[in-house]
């Protein structure tokens, strides 16, 4: 069975939605980069609550492990380049500990991290996303493009528990910013 070609991101290196943007050559004159391959898994979800509330929130990631079932522990710089220090905990699976790679971040906007496992021979890029719709109305994006040379297979064996994760997370989150948002 054909695999759907990925939905591109929303912002920065990938971009997602509106009008489509012409590739550019980065300053060196090379290709753009392209967005990323493999199998996604994702799930969305509406928020009751302005764009910086929910960013807030995403943003201190100190704070993860008090309101996030599925990234016990969450640590680090986010910045390009930064290395993070994770522990994901997906419903059926024991804990792993992570070491992802920020690729970019957009205040308000979006996080994305990369992690490499095997030996490269899985390749992950991991998304949040905030899509604002009106000042206090936003939609969530959280999920993952799984690839690599056995991306695929991780991907059959465990895309059911990611994305349980995803919906447990972005539950957890409406939850926290809805009541953040009622209280300021």
């Amino acid at each position: 069975m054909p695999i759907a070609p990925p939905t591109p991101l929303k912002a920065g290196l990938f971009a997602r939605g509106g009008a489509p943007k012409v590739a550019k050559p980065t300053a060196t004159g090379a290709p753009p980069p392209k967005a990323p391959s493999g199998i996604q898994i994702e799930h969305r979800i509406g928020i009751q609550a302005p764009a910086e509330v929910i960013w807030g929130l995403i943003y201190d990631l100190g704070s993860w492990a008090e309101w996030n079932p599925t990234y016990s522990k969450a640590e680090g710089d986010i910045r390009i380049g930064g290395r993070l220090a994770m522990t994901v905990t997906l419903p059926g699976q024991a804990p792993m500990e992570i070491r992802p790679t920020v690729l970019e971040w957009v205040p308000n906007e979006q996080l994305h991290w990369r992690v490499s496992a095997v030996g490269g021979l899985i390749k992950t890029t991991r998304y949040i996303e905030i899509e604002a719709l009106a000042e206090a109305s936003c939609i969530v994006s959280n999920g993952e493009y799984i690839g690599g040379f056995l991306g695929t297979s991780l991907a059959r064996r465990m895309g059911r528990s990611m994305h349980r994760g995803f919906t447990a997370m972005n539950e957890a989150l409406k939850a926290r910013a809805e009541a953040q948002a009622r209280t300021s």
